[in-house]
């Protein structure tokens, strides 16, 4: 991808393209089904969405995701937390 690219993605979200790749590398090799990796990657995507989420919407979200038990996308977990 073009660095141009990149550059407007980090101006308009004000979040690193590392970081978005960490993220995104994070997820893809995440196991689902522990809530301890589960918590970590709700948090960092509440972090990097600068959404501040409760306790108690952080715990419906790993529910859910374990539940699922399948991989999610950075979007799925965003859109939860709305």
């Amino acid at each position: 991808m073009h660095r141009s690219l990149f550059n407007s993605i980090e101006q308009k979200t004000g979040v690193s393209m590392d970081e978005i790749f960490a993220l995104a590398n994070a997820i893809q090799h995440a196991d689902f089904t522990s809530e301890k990796q589960v918590r970590k990657i709700v948090r960092r995507v509440a972090k990097v969405s600068n959404r501040s989420i409760t306790q108690e919407l952080e715990d419906k979200l790993v529910k859910s995701i374990i539940q699922d038990g399948a991989s999610l996308d950075f979007d799925k977990i965003t859109r939860m937390m709305k």
